[in-house]
């Protein structure tokens, strides 16, 4: 079974990837407004899967240190500061569209969950393929 900082470290390294990829196609490519949005997103995209990745280890660790107080609230998780910087991140992007594709950014956004999920699924063919 995997552990939970090997999951995180591998979805790193797949966005640094992506990372690179958008800035490699925003300077060589004639997509820069596109590649500009896909880039912002996908850093704003990044920048909260790490932030729930070491809030639900630091949630994981009073759990297993057997914290009675544990509460479960949407702050415990940060949803608040990652709809905030979504939320400026769109607000930038609205006020600079002629830099920025809008529909570049929104696909941006979407990459952290993305990559989770292709992970995910990653995972369970390799995990068929070695029981066989």
């Amino acid at each position: 079974m995997i552990s939970m900082n090997e999951l995180v470290q591998r979805q790193k390294k797949y966005m640094y990837y992506l990372l690179a990829v958008f800035v490699v196609g925003w300077g060589f490519t004639p997509y820069q407004r596109v590649f500009l949005g896909l880039f912002l997103g996908a850093t704003v995209s990044f920048f909260s899967l790490r932030l729930v990745a070491r809030r639900t280890d630091k949630l994981l660790d009073r759990v297993v240190k057997g914290d009675t107080k544990v509460r479960l609230k949407a702050s415990a998780v940060s949803t608040y500061p990652r709809l905030a910087i979504i939320g400026l991140l769109i607000i930038f992007a609205v006020r600079y569209e002629h830099l920025i594709e809008l529909w570049g950014l929104g696909i941006g956004l979407m990459t952290g969950q993305l990559v989770m999920i292709i992970d995910f699924f990653y995972l369970q063919y390799i995990n068929r393929r070695e029981e066989r």
